[in-house]
């Protein structure tokens, strides 16, 4: 017999990854299989933190389980997208009407349907830095470039919208909103955000605005959508119930198409191509929708004094405050903050080597800033899901760990 041949993986998967669920990740699992019980910070999972879906969401679900033994509409159920669709309108969304709504199976399956329906290849699409990494790898498997601009961690990581601007071309097609943010968990101010819409309106863009943590911001702010604030532009909205009702592994999102006229004509044919493609989006996931948004005490519970968020944040916060070299912007919404280390004075030039010495000495998963494209080998991010007592722990284990390497 002749040798075996080595069969390689199609190039398009040269530049996906994901750090969240990386090596890291991967060091844990095996970690953890030999017996050593990790702290895994890695990902925002509530459910394997002790968070309970609401009663609204199991009540649904169990009630309409019949409904979902059979395929539905390939955007989805009609009660769901209605549902939706008046949740968007309360936000201030004019334009959009039934057919501009469809269900998937959490935004990232949306985020890579859309992407594939809008970007040719070599089209550009301006994307935060800081990002969460389904962006880039969804244009990557499109075979489109991301190009990502700066947020300013000095200006509590708000765009840079002159970097904004230096950075569009002429294969520039869309820009990449993600409010509020991950990994660094802020809530873009209303003029930042009505400066990047105006770049957008000025070089005919069309706008992504991921928008799957608005429900939950601290602090008695509020959430704005992009396309309440620009109704003339074409926007596509990303949102779910993934983490704000507690059914990550549900995986439960949508995306609503926003335009004045017939802007988005084409790209609503497409996305109904590669809707039908895959039949139907998780029915049992389409069931819980209409009661989840009509159910907004359970999630608010969480994000006020006494409840678990609220209260995790200030263990964090307070905690890294006590220790110098260490730094954070405080998060307003979602449960991330992205740290930063002074990496002179701890000797640090290699972030996930970082990530790493962490994880051995400490047993706690993290993810490296580089995770996130972010350059400078200096930052990291925590998910903020345990109970404010291990939690404070855990980030004080990471300072000592930081600390011994003076």
């Amino acid at each position: 017999m002749g040798e075996k041949m080595m069969i390689k993986n199609a190039e398009r998967m040269n530049l996906v990854h994901s750090d969240i669920r990386g090596p890291l990740y991967q060091e844990a699992l095996r970690m953890i299989g030999s017996g050593t019980e990790v702290l895994k910070l890695n990902t925002g999972n509530p459910a394997a933190f002790g968070f309970i879906l609401p009663d609204s969401v199991r009540g649904a679900l169990l009630d309409g389980i019949d409904r979902a033994a059979a395929y539905c509409d390939s955007r989805g159920m009609p009660d769901a997208r209605r549902a939706i669709l008046e949740y968007h309108r309360s936000k201030g969304l004019a334009h959009p009407v039934m057919e501009d709504i469809f269900i998937g199976n959490g935004v990232s399956e949306m985020a890579q349907m859309a992407v594939l329906a809008s970007m040719n290849p070599g089209d550009e699409m301006l994307v935060p830095c800081p990002n969460y990494s389904l962006w880039s790898n969804a244009l990557h498997l499109a075979g489109a470039k991301p190009v990502y601009y700066r947020c300013v961690e000095e200006k509590r990581w708000m765009p840079d919208t002159e970097d904004i601007r230096g950075r569009i071309t002429d294969r520039t097609r869309a820009i990449l909103i993600i409010n509020p943010n991950n990994p660094t968990g802020v809530l873009y101010d209303k003029d930042v955000l009505e400066e990047i819409l105006q770049i957008a309106r000025e070089n005919n863009l069309m706008v992504f605005s991921d928008e799957i943590y608005d429900r939950l911001v601290m602090d008695g702010k509020t959430h704005i959508s992009c396309a309440a604030l620009a109704p003339d532009l074409p926007v596509l909205t990303f949102n779910g119930l993934s983490k704000s009702h507690i059914i990550c592994g549900f995986r439960c999102g949508w995306m609503v198409l926003s335009a004045p006229g017939h802007e988005l004509d084409e790209i609503r044919d497409a996305l109904e191509r590669l809707s039908s493609m895959r039949l139907c989006g998780n029915t049992l996931t389409q069931l819980v929708i209409p009661a989840a948004l009509k159910d907004s005490a359970s999630t608010q519970a969480m994000l006020v004094p006494g409840g678990r968020l609220y209260e995790q944040r200030k263990a964090v916060i307070e905690t890294i405050g006590k220790n110098d070299g260490i730094s954070v912007v405080p998060n307003d919404a979602a449960f991330y903050v992205f740290p930063k280390y002074d990496k002179e004075r701890f000797h640090i030039t290699d972030d996930k080597e970082f990530g790493m010495g962490v994880l051995k000495e400490k047993h706690i998963l993290i993810v490296p800033g580089s995770g996130f494209g972010f350059p400078g080998n200096d930052h990291f991010r925590i998910v903020m899901l345990p109970e404010a007592e291990e939690l404070a722990k855990a980030v004080q284990d990471i300072a000592d760990y930081l600390h011994a390497l003076e």
